[in-house]
């Protein structure tokens, strides 16, 4: 009879398994363990132990052999008295005997009994499953040392950001406060200063709007329903005398520049489409105006009705 199967099994089951006449086998709940020599991970496990001086039969393990083997309780408790017997005589003999999946019990110069036990066997149920795994060691501090040696060698310098100015909103406005009271007092309302004074505005909101161009150069928009691609049309509207310009979108792709030029179609409004941009992107317009007051006039009705992101571009198209 395989008595180290019995007592297997019984292991998983209870904490404490004795074989009257011999000793008992115990068994400790250890938690996860982390070998940093060998970067070894190791799940919960049970921990068996052997106590010599526990041999009162509890009939623990006589009752679960006379359960598998369909035999009467007297019957089971003689079987562990000759195992117990053979293994006392080979331990007298050879100083060590083997218990399968549990451990090694062996005699010291003392007569003591010396128990090692065996790892292949997690007898903690919970665990099942779980086996060591083995990592790489994570090399943070060699890391570090590199990085450290690089910042020595390539330190890095703060540029001071330059700000942005306002100086040319303020001349806009300026011209545009001077024009108003050229319109409206009529003292100074020569043709010649009117003129003047429109091309020094223009030539300042021109200088705005590049800034703004640089702002939104990066502006992608994703449209996912495709149409097809339509031919550039040019209006009336891009005459080189119309500066201000209402603008619907920006794309990179020229594909999505012609489906809104499609949409805005559709929609009842004469689009124009320009050509690609210093940046390589492609403008489409609700449409241009020869007078400042015009285009804001237009981008603010667009804004309510259709397009709230709508915006002014300001630039003399040739």
């Amino acid at each position: 009879m395989k008595m180290d199967q019995y007592i297997s099994q019984l292991l998983y089951r209870y904490q404490c398994v004795t074989v009257p006449g011999f000793g008992a086998f115990l068994t400790e709940i250890q938690s996860a363990q982390l070998h940093e020599s060998s970067h070894s991970f190791y799940p919960p496990k049970k921990l068996v132990s052997f106590n010599p001086y526990l041999k009162n039969n509890d009939g623990l393990l006589a009752n679960h052999i006379a359960q598998s083997e369909k035999m009467s309780y007297e019957v089971a408790v003689s079987i562990i008295e000759n195992q117990v017997a053979t293994w006392k005589s080979k331990l007298n003999d050879f100083g060590a005997i083997t218990i399968k999946n549990i451990g090694e019990i062996s005699l010291n110069n003392e007569r003591n009994f010396v128990f090692s036990p065996h790892d292949q066997v997690n007898y903690l149920t919970s665990s099942f499953g779980l086996t060591n795994y083995n990592s790489p060691a994570v090399k943070r501090e060699v890391y570090k040392q590199e990085v450290e040696a690089l910042e020595e060698k390539a330190p890095i310098v703060f540029t001071p950001e330059k700000r942005s100015s306002n100086n040319f909103m303020k001349y806009a406005a300026f011209f545009v406060l001077g024009a108003g009271l050229l319109t409206s007092g009529g003292f100074f309302g020569n043709e010649y200063y009117k003129n003047k004074i429109q091309q020094e505005t223009l030539a300042v909101q021109t200088k705005v709007q590049k800034q703004v161009e640089q702002k939104i150069q990066e502006a992608t928009f994703v449209i996912d329903i495709p149409l097809p691609n339509v031919t550039l049309s040019v209006g009336e509207n891009a005459t080189e005398n119309k500066a201000y310009h209402v603008v619907a979108g920006v794309y990179q792709k020229e594909f999505y520049a012609n489906k809104l030029f499609a949409e805005l179609q559709n929609l009842g409004y004469k689009p124009i489409r320009l050509e690609p941009n210093k940046y390589g992107m492609f403008p489409v317009l609700y449409g241009s105006f020869s007078s400042y007051t015009d285009a804001y006039n237009a981008m603010m009705e667009i804004k309510k009705s259709h397009n709230p992101e709508a915006w002014m571009m300001i630039k003399e198209i040739k």
